[in-house]
């Protein structure tokens, strides 16, 4: 079950983790780090961005706690695996109810409960550093290091209250959301002004965040680390080829299929309807093109969009599969594609698919403007980007595997995205705020 604690009694339950180990203040390992994240750890954001991150940094010994909230569908179908995982890589995890209802005031009860979980854990464990994987976890952080000197790393990874108004989430023109949007983008400034460090995800971003007003004469500890890959699950020599002839089979993809892939959610900053565009002007020059979602959305919601644009249903295979199965899935990929809304907010994303496409050697297409994405491309020479989303740039830019150096591709994402890269450079945060 997943904690959904509101009374000191029924918090008291977390004295035992959620990997039913018993957890003794006393036998703690140097230092110890609480995490936090609103993404769930059954979500694969939550499996690819931060558990090979707190899993890698215990191993170098640092303990971890892990209070993350789950949504309870994804709990209730991967909460087994995600938990033996925890447990084989002894870090405690406090799991939280993430209510999908409720509006504003549904999530001002889930931040409160962060806090109470979080000042609970505090009075046993008196954690050394609160690391706040985005804004909302941040609220915590900065409350903790203001109450109880904890040292507090912003994990911002991009600028989320600018997102919410990009991605029509929020509305300046209502007088709630623009009173929460001036509240969030007064706090991100108190968050990078008081953090012992804080992290971004571009230097797009970085050197955006730079311009603000807020940050003139002001000097933030903050570093630049992109959306690492883990380069040993990600590697094309690993991948058997039966079992890729199994998996084929499965989905229905012949040998002769050109298969076009997009790895992920759709949500709302990928341009499904372009992609669907691209993949039609594809299908016009190649009849045998397939096109091949590794994805958790609905097959019936990507089918139908494809339908409206007269695609046949029949060349869209979608498939879903936890964090350790997208290797195998991106290795039936001829090419990868993405296209992400061009946004201001998005100056400072980091696509967690870039480095993990790349790290098995793929070409992929992507759309200029966001983040770093398009620099990385160029200068790994690994695929196209295209500037200008429409029918014509589609024809001029179509692209087959043996068009590039697959080894270099792979060379761009050891060099760009390593997750051991990235846990050097957390690590010596890590080290730089305890000193």
């Amino acid at each position: 079950m997943l904690q959904t604690c509101s009374t000191t009694s029924e918090i008291s339950n977390l004295q035992r983790s959620e990997s039913g180990d018993p957890i003794h203040p006393k036998n703690l390992i140097i230092h110890k780090i609480l995490y936090i994240s609103y993404d769930g750890m059954t979500d694969p954001l939550g499996q690819s961005q931060v558990l090979p991150y707190v899993f890698g940094l215990k191993k170098r010994g640092y303990e971890f706690h892990v209070i993350s909230f789950e949504k309870m569908d994804r709990y209730q179908q991967h909460h087994r695996t995600i938990l033996q995982l925890f447990k084989e890589n002894g870090v405690h995890w406090h799991p939280q109810d993430y209510q999908l209802s409720g509006g504003i005031s549904t999530t001002l009860k889930q931040v409160r409960r962060m806090h109470k979980v979080a000042k609970y854990l505090n009075e046993i464990h008196q954690f050394d550093i609160v690391h706040c994987r985005s804004y909302m976890p941040a609220l915590t952080g900065l409350r903790m290091k203001r109450k109880y000197g904890t040292k507090f790393i912003f994990d911002m990874r991009g600028f989320w209250a600018d997102e919410r108004i990009d991605g029509k989430i929020w509305s300046l023109d209502s007088p709630i959301y623009k009173q929460i949007f001036n509240y969030f983008k007064r706090k991100e400034t108190q968050f990078l002004l008081e953090a012992d460090y804080s992290i971004i995800g571009t230097e797009n971003g970085y050197n955006e965040m730079h311009t603000w007003k807020s940050m003139q004469g002001q000097h933030p500890k903050t570093k630049v680390i992109p959306c690492c890959a883990d380069l040993d699950l990600f590697d094309p020599r690993k991948i058997e080829v039966e079992d890729q002839t199994t998996l084929r089979s499965k989905l229905g993809i012949l040998p002769e299929n050109f298969v076009l892939g997009y790895v992920g959610s759709i949500g709302t900053w990928y341009m499904l309807s372009e992609m669907l565009d691209y993949f039609n002007c594809l299908k016009t020059e190649n009849d045998k093109a397939i096109f091949l979602f590794v994805s958790g959305e609905k097959p019936e919601y990507i089918k139908g969009e494809a339908e409206k644009k007269g695609i046949d249903p029949a060349s869209i295979i979608v498939a879903s599969t936890l964090h350790s199965g997208v290797p195998l899935h991106l290795s039936l990929f001829d090419i990868a594609i993405f296209f992400i809304i061009p946004s201001y907010s998005k100056k400072a994303a980091s696509p967690v698919k870039q480095g993990e496409i790349m790290a098995m050697g793929i070409p992929l297409i992507c759309n200029s403007g966001v983040g770093d994405t398009d620099s990385i491309v160029i200068k790994y020479n690994a695929g196209t980007v295209i500037n200008e989303l429409n029918d014509e740039t589609y024809r001029s830019n179509f692209i087959q595997k043996e068009m590039f150096d697959s080894e270099a591709i792979k060379a761009g994402a050891l060099a760009y995205f390593s997750l051991e890269e990235g846990l050097n450079q957390y690590e010596w945060i890590y080290k730089k705020v305890l000193e």
